[in-house]
């Protein structure tokens, strides 16, 4: 869920700007599941652009304070969201860890880093929610801790209705600076792509696993 349509859009104009998102709806992108894309984000890429990232950590800040409070800690999902949770958790000053995508293999198989106390309120920090898939492995990681998850909020989401109802399962609130509806709607408004183009673009958030 977008909560800002302004923050949404600047948000949008910024990841294009410095190309962490790339649209091509003729020669789309594979991703690791072989589901075929339209469109490739890359957030990490906000972390080389002090101005993007400071914007994108503040309002992330903003969110956070009006929604959860002061009583809280920061758990970012590795790798793509450590950066940013970690410059969050210091604005806030509010206790940090990250979470892997499994146990580690060695030493003391940690999967997450960082101490925050049992029973704590987190916010987790994802740069990007495409399937949910990472996202609750990474919740249910610090909820078999101990820990009380009270939101995920992303830089962007692809908003797919099937990930919308796994995080509604899992009792999970989540909210994103950015979304795809945002992206369609600025490419749209502008004129970019062609009418088709908006179509399969439309047509690849209903359905990604059948799009191609």
């Amino acid at each position: 869920m977008v909560l800002d349509k302004k923050v949404a859009e600047q948000t949008v104009n910024f990841l294009t700007q410095i190309n962490a998102i790339k649209l091509n709806t003729k020669n789309p992108f594979t991703w690791t599941s072989g589901i075929k894309s339209p469109i490739y984000c890359d957030n990490r890429l906000v972390l080389s652009y002090p101005k993007i990232r400071e914007f994108i950590a503040d309002n992330m800040c903003h969110i956070i304070k009006n929604k959860y409070g002061n009583d809280i800690s920061i758990a970012g999902v590795a790798t793509g969201a450590i950066a940013v949770g970690s410059m969050i958790s210091e604005r806030l000053n509010v206790p940090y860890a990250y979470v892997r995508p499994e146990p580690k293999g060695h030493g003391l198989k940690n999967q997450i880093e960082g101490n925050i106390e049992d029973k704590s309120n987190v916010v987790v920090i994802e740069d990007l929610i495409s399937t949910g898939k990472s996202s609750l492995n990474a919740i249910n990681a610090l909820r078999s801790e101990g820990l009380n998850v009270m939101g995920m909020l992303s830089i962007f989401s692809y908003s797919f209705d099937s990930a919308n109802k796994k995080f509604i399962n899992e009792k999970v609130t989540i909210n994103s600076l950015a979304d795809y509806n945002t992206l369609v709607e600025i490419i749209e408004s502008r004129g970019g792509l062609q009418h088709d183009e908006i179509i399969r673009l439309k047509k690849w958030r209903e359905d990604p696993e059948n799009w191609s």
